[in-house]
């Protein structure tokens, strides 16, 4: 008795301090739990609301595409077309709650077994090697907090997925992480990750797809199909056992998907594609406001002729050089673009930026201004040395051919023949006639510049000559086709305008005549495909700069090629490398396309078939009157002649205003009409040798 009296009284204090602590724990529990029921009330309070959840992605996906839908490459964060809950496939939503949160429909918010499981690896294995983070977590993280891995992120984790459980239903918080989880490749959200991966729409996933998707949350970097596709897909059958194991799928359902037959999406275009989209995806600015909804940009942009164009210059450049290609279609769509050998190694654009002096490839606008003023192709012209002021200009090897025909001249690229009819119908009109098509940088009018001294950009030369392919109706080149939402709202079309004519169709007809001419028999016949091809040539001086510019079946092809530091180029002349590359570049580009014959009949105006030079100055309801450039003038309720010098005094010309709005530019001062030409008989031409002849400039440099 004395004993048990003993050991009770020995139990009675520590049951005593037992109780104490046992009260005291209750106390702070039940304090900690008030407070985090006070915490979970706050934060709940304090979270933005579903739809502020669902239009928070920060920065604008921009998908960019060739005009046959192929994607070119994908700019800032992707977050593709939000999906509603019931527009995700349920094979999808299957897929990430069986692999990332098996109890997702029974938790609170947080998973107090994935924890303890969590703990148990932590222990065995002496690090962190699996999360116990519940989707409801996940997604807090997410949207609200960073990755660093300490207690304090962890614990506000919890706190918000327990507030978030409060505020939202199950189905918003998994519509809400479908859209918003990062799945790798720059794609967040499974519409961006479906569209980088599959090229399609997250609503049209099937089961090997989704296990795909459904498996890169763990390791976006490790098992991204870019970066793995092996890992993606070994990754993707441990996701289909799981959804077997969970009981989302069945045995055969697992048995019969296959994620190894998936088709994934070609890996976005990087070189020379780049070139392009530099220069067209500005234009976005002024085409369209959205800077906030994902977007889709369809480009002009043929990716089998970038291909194509790519290799011509890559092929041909000389050594040491760079070279730049433009293809314009008939109406301004640009399909290819280099603007270099190697955008990698340099991104500068030598097709929109650089501003190189053309060489004899300017003829077009003299001897296209000289058919306005009353030229003929087969009218003769005598080639001999001349000098003009100071300036004497020469040709290849002092070669001169004596009397021969316009149309001889153009294509062998006489020199002298050029600053001769400079010198007979003025620079000016020359000058404007290169305004008119598009040539947009400083233009000077000394009698040298008939042999292309003015600097010109390759893009610009390759609109003037489009815009000749289409008979004198005006070209602007232009790279998007429309924009439109993920949704398939149109934003933006493209329309071509064919209202504005720049010259009379019989100018066009003759200098597409004098062009056949210089590819079939003159200087460049490296550019013959074998079918109709209308072209010309340029070099500059010592051999600076090559190019070679033509037109084919509706295609429009400008080839420049040079070195960036403008010193010579050994051998380079328009008729070899850059006619060789325009070629290969056409044989390729037009071969699907009808080949069509030049239509270069010149049917003149009645007022060049007269045969009495003073027909031309009636009055004025007895015939159209034209200013200095041949151009017709709207003569309202009359005007009056200066009979003398055989100008206008007053009348606006055709369109005129609208071309100096385009070029931005004020417009060019009207030259004095040149005296009539005395009537020459014709003389048999006399066929020299194809060789250009290089203009001389006052300064190399």
């Amino acid at each position: 008795m004395a004993r048990a009296k003993k050991r009770s009284k020995q139990k009675g204090p520590l049951r005593k301090w037992f109780m104490i602590l046992f009260k005291t724990g209750l106390v702070f529990a039940l304090l900690g739990a008030i407070a985090l029921v006070v915490a979970i009330l706050v934060v709940r309070s304090s979270l933005p609301g579903f739809e502020d959840l669902k239009s928070s992605p920060n920065g604008q996906m921009i998908r960019v595409l060739d005009v046959n839908g192929k994607e070119l490459f994908s700019m800032g964060p992707s977050y593709g077309e939000w999906l509603d809950y019931e527009d995700i496939p349920q094979v999808m939503k299957d897929a990430m709650v069986a692999v990332e949160d098996r109890r997702y429909e029974s938790h609170l918010g947080v998973d107090p077994i994935g924890i303890a499981r969590s703990v148990h690896v932590r222990i065995q294995r002496g690090h962190w090697a699996q999360g116990g983070s519940t989707i409801t977590q996940q997604l807090a993280r997410n949207i609200f907090l960073n990755n660093s891995r300490t207690f304090a992120r962890k614990g506000r984790e919890m706190i918000l997925a327990l507030a978030m459980e409060r505020k939202f239903s199950k189905e918003q918080m998994l519509e809400l992480y479908l859209n918003k989880v990062y799945y790798g490749g720059g794609a967040y959200g499974i519409d961006a990750a479906s569209r980088r991966f599959f090229a399609h729409s997250a609503r049209n996933l099937d089961l090997a797809e989704s296990a795909i998707i459904a498996g890169l949350v763990k390791a976006p970097s490790r098992y991204s199909p870019t970066a793995d596709a092996k890992a993606a897909i070994g990754r993707a059958g441990v996701v289909l056992e799981v959804m077997q194991d969970a009981e989302a799928i069945t045995a055969e359902q697992a048995a019969n998907a296959k994620p190894a037959a998936v088709k994934l999406a070609p890996e976005p275009r990087q070189n020379s594609v780049r070139y392009f989209t530099d220069w067209a995806l500005p234009q976005l600015d002024l085409l369209i406001d959205e800077s906030v909804q994902p977007i889709e940009v369809w480009t002009t942009l043929d990716l089998d002729m970038q291909r194509a164009a790519t290799s011509a210059i890559q092929s041909h450049v000389p050594g040491g050089s760079q070279g730049a290609l433009v293809a314009v279609d008939r109406d301004g769509a640009v399909r290819a673009m280099v603007g270099g050998t190697d955008y990698v190694t340099s991104n500068y654009n030598r097709a929109t930026q650089a501003v190189r002096q053309p060489g004899s490839a300017w003829k077009v606008f003299v001897y296209m201004a000289a058919l306005e003023a009353g030229y003929r192709p087969n009218d003769t012209v005598t080639d001999e040395p001349i000098t003009i002021g100071n300036w004497t200009p020469r040709n290849s090897g002092n070669r001169y051919a004596g009397d021969i025909d316009v149309r001889t001249a153009f294509a062998f690229s006489k020199n002298t023949v050029a600053a001769a009819i400079g010198n007979d119908i003025g620079t000016s009109p020359i000058a404007n006639m290169a305004r008119r098509f598009g040539i947009s940088t400083p233009i000077n009018t000394n009698p040298s510049m008939v042999l292309g001294t003015s600097d010109v950009r390759l893009l610009d030369m390759t609109r003037a000559f489009a815009s000749i392919s289409s008979k004198g109706i005006a070209v602007t080149p232009f790279g998007i086709t429309k924009v439109v939402t993920m949704k398939g709202d149109l934003l933006y079309q493209n329309k071509f305008d064919g209202s504005r004519v720049l010259v009379d169709p019989w100018v066009t007809a003759g200098i597409t005549d004098l062009m056949q001419t210089a590819v079939n028999t003159g200087t460049g016949r490296a550019a013959q495909i074998g079918r109709p091809v209308a072209g010309k040539t340029g070099t500059t001086s010592s051999n600076k700069d090559g190019w070679f510019l033509g037109f084919s079946s509706g295609l429009t092809t400008g080839v420049w090629m040079g070195r960036d530091d403008a010193r010579p180029v050994s051998g380079l002349q328009g008729g070899r490398a850059p006619a060789s590359a325009f070629a290969a570049f056409m044989k390729t580009a037009v071969a699907k396309r009808k080949v069509e014959k030049f239509d270069t009949e010149l049917v003149l105006p009645e007022w060049q078939l007269e045969p009495d030079e003073e027909e031309l100055f009636g009055e004025p309801e007895e015939g159209v009157f034209v200013d200095e450039n041949g151009m017709p003038l709207e003569t309202g309720g009359g005007i009056e002649y200066d009979m003398e010098g055989g100008e206008a005094a007053n009348g606006p010309q055709l369109d005129q205003d609208w071309i100096d709005s385009v070029l931005g530019r004020d417009a060019d001062p009207a030259p004095p009409s040149p005296d009539p030409r005395p009537d020459q008989e014709p003389i048999a031409p006399n066929r020299s040798e194809p060789t250009e002849d290089v203009p001389e400039t006052a300064n190399e440099g």
